[in-house]
């Protein structure tokens, strides 16, 4: 029986010849992630049981992205936390304040995780590194914990859903149109804990950004992981980033699927998800229609915070004004994208636009600060979920949209169609 991507690089990293889905493996990590909220817990939980030092000191990464700059004194009293055990296991990969970012746009900007890698993070949207043709997914602080002593950790071998991508992108579709399309099909529970494996002639349509994108939104429809495979475009990416060797798995030809889903770029238009799940997809245009007064749009986050992103969405606002009564706010994934956009002119044109731009951070996607919601508010927003109290006031909406979209409602201040502006 062949295997999938993700079972060859479980079965490598666990030292086994193959492996089948359900069967529970222990697989050897490349690397372990945790932030300012989760890695706190992470260390408690190693002083409980007496273990005061890493497994590797460069295979763990420690990313000051959630509450940073420190929004009150609980926050910052767990950056220190972590800054001093940082600082006294030597860990080669702590971002802080001035050299941070969001930790999904950082780490594979940095090299840090590359192909074929193991990875667990102590965040859910660990999945995004999927898009590099690496295995990796969200665990739980205690896990993380484990992780980090040991370099190993338990799972359950998952079966996977093939997603054939065809066809070839229309103007204004993204990354984010393709995966809000996916989840609008499938529902937040159609892959649960499925390895979500694509393929199809059109990947090749799909930059490395609209991949990563793809892959971090693997969890909401319930995957244990999102994957690419390694192709040109990949390869392109990793080459002369990448600070370890890294080694291409390809899924066998006989490879079993629990089910096929095709998706055909061409027929895809600028899609939203309304409230308060992902999976309650519209397209722009019928919303449009509607005339949905909005107050804040966000454009940013892991999902949507990346150079592409602010491309596309500056080439909307660019020489037009955010709608009077809409906040729209700007945050660059990492700082080597603001710079990018200060170099570009894109700061420039955001500002002018009436938008304001934000250092790095998590802050609105979870509610935490930048950008909280009152009772009774609307946002459009390129984060990730739209729960209820997600970013603010259970009385809230949040709707899920591309940075393209998100752009076209801060100037028309409704949900509105890209391809209208």
């Amino acid at each position: 029986m062949g295997m999938t991507m993700t079972q060859k690089i479980l079965a490598a990293h666990a030292g086994l010849d193959s492996v089948v889905a359900g069967q529970l493996i222990e697989a050897r990590l490349d690397m372990v992630l945790g932030n300012d909220v989760t890695s706190p817990v992470a260390i408690n939980e190693m002083n409980k049981f007496g273990k005061t030092s890493v497994f590797d000191k460069t295979r763990i990464s420690l990313v000051m992205d959630h509450f940073t700059p420190n929004k009150d004194i609980q926050s910052a009293e767990n950056c220190k936390q972590v800054r001093e055990f940082a600082m006294k296991n030597d860990i080669l990969h702590y971002y802080d304040v001035g050299n941070m970012g969001i930790e999904h746009a950082l780490l594979p900007e940095k090299g840090i995780v590359t192909c074929g890698d193991c990875i667990i993070g102590a965040d859910s949207h660990t999945c995004t590194y999927g898009a590099l043709g690496a295995f990796s997914t969200g665990v739980g602080s205690t896990d993380m914990a484990a992780g980090m002593v040991t370099g190993k950790a338990w799972f359950k071998v998952p079966s996977a859903i093939k997603v054939v991508i065809t066809g070839k992108k229309a103007s204004f579709i993204s990354g984010k149109d393709v995966v809000l399309h996916l989840i609008g099909e499938i529902g937040v529970d159609g892959a649960l804990y499925k390895s979500l494996e694509f393929t199809g002639d059109g990947i090749k349509e799909l930059s490395m950004d609209d991949r990563l994108c793809i892959s971090n939104m693997a969890i909401e429809c319930g995957a244990k992981n999102g994957i690419f495979p390694v192709d040109d475009v990949t390869l392109e990416y990793v080459n002369g980033r990448s600070l370890r060797d890294y080694k291409v798995y390809e899924a066998d030809a006989d490879a079993e699927y629990d089910s096929v889903v095709e998706i055909d770029l061409s027929k895809l238009e600028p899609t939203v998800a309304c409230p308060h799940l992902p999976e309650n997809t519209k397209t722009a245009t019928e919303l449009e229609g509607k005339n949905i007064k909005i107050d804040q749009v966000v454009i940013g986050s892991c999902t949507n915070g990346r150079m592409e992103d602010m491309r596309n969405a500056a080439a909307i606002l660019k020489g037009k004004k955010v709608a009077k009564g809409v906040r729209c706010i700007v945050i660059p994934a990492t700082q080597a994208i603001y710079l990018q956009c200060v170099k570009e002119g894109i700061v420039e044109a955001f500002i002018e636009a009436g938008a304001i731009v934000s250092t790095p951070t998590c802050g609105p996607c979870l509610g935490g600060h930048m950008g909280i919601l009152a009772s009774g508010e609307k946002a459009v927003s390129t984060s990730n979920r739209n729960f209820v109290g997600r970013m603010g006031h259970t009385k809230s909406e949040i709707y899920l949209a591309s940075p393209a979209v998100a752009a076209a409602s801060a100037v028309k201040g409704c949900v509105a169609d890209p391809r209208n502006i």
